[in-house]
């Protein structure tokens, strides 16, 4: 910030699981980071239970599975649901419904300890007021916040990022758009306790309405009420567990009213997308530039993504290697996953939740998951295994996987989870991206391959992978080579180094 001093490089608003998972990223790249979170301690509140395959695997390439306590593989379910339909998941190769049962506040703990270790800088009871005006343009963003003492400071970063969900503050300041449908239905959820249930994991339509069930732990149970008509709830106001148990007794005959909750919540199915993720130095993440139905799990998990995309960008902006080109690939890559996210969860709303009048939509879905290419095309989109960027400028990734363009089949997607063998042993491309570099593998031992790649030992690894994958270079669509960003998805692959050096430069910057 040239004639101002900054405090930090990024500024980070909201300390949820998006803004934590920032964090650590722009400190795997190198970026001072500050992150303001108005609350002054974690909710540890359970809200999303778990995450979807991709999110997942973006945790393993950051090497933070191990850290939620149940080794380097969570419990997961093959069988998932698309608005009710159910179907198991495995019909999609490396695919399943995600992880189940990980409270919210756990993932957020996971995230938080992580990013700390890396250095951030996490401040509780810190609650972002407004954008200050005065800075040259360009040059910088100073916000205005208010400290858990009760006076305003400012604090200036060369990037601010609002990560403070659907009602983002950021977002109103820097006077972006949030376009969509309002809600019209409103549902509860509650972790209760003192009563015995019988499970219904995917959730079951009975007349009046949908119910969800499922045990957290000893004695507590999630349950999900979606009252047919419900009218969409004032957020602003207090639900209680005898609302809630109302909900639940008028759609199962269940009376659970002798119980307790040891929290209670309401939702809605509003649908609204920022109309940009980026204004100029301002960026929006999570559910500041989404909100939607929560079918799946998919809020956290895009989220999350979201933040794995963007957090390298930034850093190497930040370091100097990248330019205005890099950093809006972000709105570029992630606004059309986003209009897919909002498509599919407002689909399964109108399936699921509907009253008598979505019972056709009911029956069609049923028939139609019977055929593999069905279960296959849903999977991938509840999964969100079947994202494919345009990395090629060919118009080929639009988020859904069906680009024909010219590029390797493999660009713009995410590097499949394959076994390596190389010389140190077994591994895979999630644990060669646990540092957050870029990774080139050659799988040729092809000393041309790694000539190109020379020159950026500080952005891109290329010392420890050479390898084979043990089904043979067919698993990985005939690539010898093959040049994965630090998110985890496919920037270049080939059998030769012809166009290495310009994807190089492109995602990594040029050589020093």
């Amino acid at each position: 910030m040239e004639g101002t001093a900054a405090d930090t490089d990024v500024i980070v608003v909201g300390a949820g699981p998006t803004g934590l998972m920032l964090a650590g990223e722009l400190r795997l790249g190198g970026a001072r980071v500050v992150v303001i979170e108005k609350l002054p301690a974690p909710t540890g509140q359970s809200r999303g239970l778990g995450f979807t395959a991709r999110a997942m695997e973006t945790f393993d390439e950051r090497g933070l599975l191990p850290r939620f306590g149940q080794g380097d593989t969570l419990a997961t379910s093959p069988m998932g649901h698309f608005g009710g339909a159910q179907f198991d998941f495995t019909v999609l190769e490396d695919a399943h419904f995600g992880a189940r049962g990980i409270p919210q506040g756990d993932t957020e703990a996971v995230l938080e300890d992580w990013a700390g270790d890396l250095g951030a800088d996490i401040r509780r009871g810190w609650e972002f007021v407004s954008l200050t005006d005065g800075l040259p343009a360009g040059d910088g963003v100073e916000i205005t916040v208010r400290t858990p003492q009760g006076d305003q400071q400012t604090l200036r970063a060369a990037y601010l990022v609002g990560c403070d969900g659907g009602s983002s503050r950021v977002r109103r300041a820097a006077g972006i758009d949030f376009p969509g449908t309002d809600a019209t239905q409103g549902m509860y959820l509650a972790d209760i306790t003192g009563v015995e249930l019988t499970p219904r994991f995917l959730g079951e339509r009975l007349n009046g309405g949908m119910v969800m069930a499922a045990p957290l732990s000893e004695g507590v149970w999630r349950i999900i009420v979606c009252p047919d008509g419900s009218p969409a709830h004032d957020r602003e106001r207090t639900v209680t567990f005898e609302e809630v148990a109302g909900a639940w007794q008028d759609i199962t005959g269940e009376d659970i009213s002798h119980g307790g909750a040891s929290w209670v919540s309401s939702f809605t199915n509003a649908t609204r997308q920022a109309a940009h993720y980026r204004r100029g130095r301002i960026f929006l993440a999570g559910d500041a530039a989404h909100i939607h139905l929560p079918a799946g799990g998919q809020g956290l998990s895009t989220g999350v993504q979201d933040a794995a995309n963007l957090g390298w960008k930034l850093a190497a902006a930040v370091r100097g290697d990248a330019d205005d080109t890099l950093l809006d690939t972000y709105h570029a890559e992630r606004h059309p996953v986003g209009a897919r996210l909002l498509m599919n969860t407002r689909a399964q709303g109108i399936v699921f939740l509907g009253g008598p009048e979505s019972d056709p939509l009911r029956e069609l879905m049923a028939e139609l998951v019977r055929y593999d290419d069905v279960k296959r095309h849903l999977a991938g989109i509840v999964s969100h295994l079947d994202i494919r960027y345009d990395l090629t400028g060919d118009g080929t990734g639009d988020g859904t996987g069906d680009g024909t363009g010219t590029a390797h089949p493999l660009v713009g997607r995410r590097m499949p989870p394959r076994t390596l063998i190389g010389t140190g042993g077994e591994t895979t491309p999630a644990r060669l991206l646990h540092q957050g570099h870029g990774v080139l593998l050659d799988l040729a031992d092809d000393p041309a391959i790694r000539r190109a790649a020379a020159g950026r030992p500080d952005r891109v690894d290329v010392a420890t992978v050479l390898a084979k994958p043990t089904d043979g270079p067919d698993a990985l669509a005939g690539a010898t080579a093959v040049l994965v960003r630090p998110d985890g998805y496919v920037a270049w692959a080939g059998t030769s180094p012809k166009g290495l050096e310009e994807a190089l430069t492109r995602w990594f910057g040029p050589t020093r």
